[in-house]
């Protein structure tokens, strides 16, 4: 009976694992969507006109998943279309800022723990959490120091900053940028979505180190 236990323990830390994953998940999407439970009262995130929504004079602070503004001042803002001729002519550097999971607390004992796959523009460069309206030393260190790293100085360069469809991440990123002096900073408001309905694929990417 040694085989058939053996197996089932298997199956047993498997079916963890994939429980493990699942929550990460879902705490990504808690971040992102904490504001739409309350926006639900009186609509979908999307269904405003983001011509209305007025930029804030500092980064946002909540509600990360929220009709957006069509601005951003110091910035261009991109559609699909535009975003997609850059990519195709290797004419900017793409960069992506969605959340990365946290690994779920109280795991049972042994656990083994894999971050999620995340899937984003091929080419484009994983940074996490630098969207948030409050960044700590560490996280805002990793966003200056990665930013000067792919533009090797340059605060020129053309910069893509992006993350969803109304996800405030994006605007704060690229306001960010801006803060630090880059001056070819471009927001791609629509992000992943609309990337997707240009028919381009999405990619696994690792988060840049």
């Amino acid at each position: 009976m040694a085989a058939p236990r053996l197996i089932f323990g298997i199956q047993i830390a498997v079916a963890v694992r994939r429980l493990a994953e699942a929550a990460a998940r879902l705490l990504v999407g808690a971040v992102l969507a904490l504001a739409a439970v309350g926006s639900a009262l009186v609509g979908p995130a999307g269904a405003g006109d983001s011509a209305s929504v007025p930029e804030p004079q500092d980064y946002r602070m909540s509600d990360f998943r929220s009709p957006v503004p069509a601005t951003l001042r110091g910035a261009k803002v991109l559609t699909g279309d535009e975003a997609a001729d850059l990519w195709n002519a290797n004419g900017a550097i793409f960069i992506d800022v969605y959340p990365q999971a946290p690994k779920p607390k109280n795991l049972p004992a042994g656990t083994f723990w894999r971050d999620p796959v995340h899937r984003s523009i091929e080419g484009a460069h994983w940074l996490p959490n630098v969207g948030y309206g409050a960044l700590s030393d560490a996280v805002d260190a990793y966003f200056r120091t990665r930013l000067e790293r792919l533009t090797k100085g340059e605060r020129a360069a053309p910069i893509i900053f992006f993350c969803l469809k109304d996800c405030w991440m994006s605007w704060n990123a690229a306001k960010r940028a801006l803060a630090a002096g880059y001056r070819n900073v471009m927001w791609f408001r629509d992000g992943t979505d609309a990337w997707q309905e240009l028919g381009y694929p999405l990619v696994p990417v690792a988060k840049m180190p």
